[in-house]
C-alpha cells in the first residue's frame, strides 16, 4: 500500500488586495445574501458569477420546510447564468454568508458537495477554469479553479 499526499494551493487576501473586478464580484455576492429566503436556518448565503463578458449574475439560498427542495446560492446563481447566458463562459464565482446574528461570517464558507459537483460540471462544460472566491470578513480565500476544492471529482471520465 502506498501513501500519497495532495497539496491544496489557495491565496488568502484582504479586500484591499483584490483586483477591482474581484472586489466587485465579492460585493455582489455579499449583496445577494440580502435576497436569501432562510427562515429555518437563518443562515443567508449569496453567490455571484462573473461571465466572460463582464456581466455579474447573483443567486441566494432559498429554503423550504421540506429541506430537499432547498437550493444553495451557488447553484441558484450558476443555473441562472447557464439558463440565461448559455453561450457565455462563467469565469469566476464569489460566495459570502451571513450567520444567524446577521453579520458576515469571519471565515469564508465553502460550497457543499452538491454545489462543488455542479461547479465542476460547469467548468468542464466550458473547458475553462472557474475561479472561486470565498468571502469572510477576516479573510478571503481565492482558488484558481473549482477543481482545487474537489480534487477527486466525478466527471465525464468517470462514466
Amino acid at each position: 500500500m502506498k501513501t500519497q499526499t495532495q497539496e491544496l494551493r489557495y491565496y488568502i487576501a484582504t479586500p484591499e488586495e483584490l483586483t477591482p473586478a474581484d472586489a466587485a464580484l465579492v460585493e455582489a455576492a455579499k449583496a445577494a445574501t440580502y435576497s436569501s429566503y432562510s427562515p429555518y436556518s437563518h443562515f443567508s448565503v449569496g453567490a455571484a458569477v462573473r461571465l466572460e463578458n463582464g456581466e455579474i449574475v447573483q443567486g441566494s439560498n432559498q429554503e423550504n420546510a421540506a429541506y430537499s427542495p432547498t437550493i444553495c446560492a451557488e447553484r441558484c446563481a450558476m443555473f441562472y447564468a447557464n439558463a440565461h447566458h448559455p453561450d457565455i463562459v462563467p469565469t469566476a464565482i464569489a460566495i459570502a454568508a451571513r450567520g444567524t446574528d446577521g453579520a458576515f461570517t469571519p471565515q469564508p464558507v465553502s460550497p457543499c458537495g452538491v454545489c462543488r459537483q455542479v461547479l465542476v460540471e460547469t467548468q468542464q462544460r466550458y473547458g475553462r477554469p472557474l475561479r472561486v472566491l470565498l468571502y469572510g470578513s477576516h479573510d478571503i480565500y481565492l482558488f484558481d479553479s473549482i477543481s482545487d476544492l474537489l480534487p477527486f471529482q466525478f466527471d465525464e471520465g468517470s462514466l
